[in-house]
Order: structure tokens, then sequence, then C-alpha cells
């Protein structure tokens, strides 16, 4: 009688046997979630665009002269206080009335507390616009004596 080799008993052999050990699964595990974080991180802007900086350094932007501010706040929202001398463009305005914001200087996207500026920016970097948004928005540039017309309901 000729023996038969089980199938079960025979080793592996090549790649298979090499993607069937633990260390080589976490090895790949690992190398793909460091892709995966690469690919995030560097989303979203182009160029060095898509950046946010806090009320100080928007203060320090709204002091150049080559800086265009805009106001993604409601009509509302404006006429109670804003910075002197920015655009009042509402954010569901926004996407109509880029023909008003200048593509050849710096934007800088200020709010009432940041959220809203983010998507103006993304929306003005999505139209080629070189845009940065503010955090901490208008309610903080009060709080800190910054130039303001108007003063918010406490």
């Amino acid at each position: 009688m000729s023996r038969r080799k089980n199938k079960n008993t025979r080793t592996r052999s090549g790649l298979s046997a090499v993607l069937r050990r633990p260390a080589v699964q976490l090895a790949i595990v690992a190398i793909v979630a460091f892709v995966v974080y690469l690919i995030a991180s560097a989303g979203g802007s182009s160029a060095g665009q898509g950046s946010q900086v806090n009320v100080d350094q928007g203060y320090q932007m709204y002091q150049e002269s080559g800086v265009f501010v805009v106001d993604v706040r409601t009509q509302e929202e404006w006429d109670e206080y804003h910075a002197p001398n920015t655009t009042l463009i509402p954010l569901d305005e926004l996407p109509n009335r880029l023909s008003e914001i200048p593509k050849d200087k710096e934007i800088l996207v200020i709010c009432r507390s940041g959220n809203r500026s983010q998507e103006g920016r993304d929306i003005l970097l999505e139209a080629g616009y070189n845009a940065t948004s503010m955090s901490g928005g208008l309610k903080e540039w009060y709080a800190k004596g910054y130039p303001i017309d108007g003063a918010p309901a406490q």
C-alpha cells in the first residue's frame, strides 16, 4: 500500500507561510496605518495653504495691508459687532460671491467662534484662494481688546 500525505500535515512554503506569521501580519498593519496617517495629515491642504491661526496671529494678519479679511457670520451678527475694515460675506452666500474676493491677496476668514471660518476657508481653498481661518473668532478678539465696531451681547 502506498501512503498518502495528508494535506494538513504538509508544511507550507513560500509567501503563504510568511504571511501567516503574526509578526509579519503586525508589520503589514503598521505600514498600512502609517500610510493612512500620512494621507490624512496631508489631505485638504495644497502647497502649505489651509492653515488656521489663533486670534493674536489673526490680528497681526489683520494689520498687514496685503491681507483681505472676510467675516462669514450673518448680517444680524455683523450689525451687532464686527472688526473694522473687514468684508461681510455670510457663509451660506460665500460660494456665490467669490468674485468679490481678490485672488491676488492672502485671505483671513473670521467668524464668531472659529467654526464657520474653517468652512469658509475650505470653500476658498477649493476655489483656488490662499485662505487661512482664525480660531477663537471675534468673541476672543473682543475679549483681547482688539478693535471692534459695536459690542457683543453679554
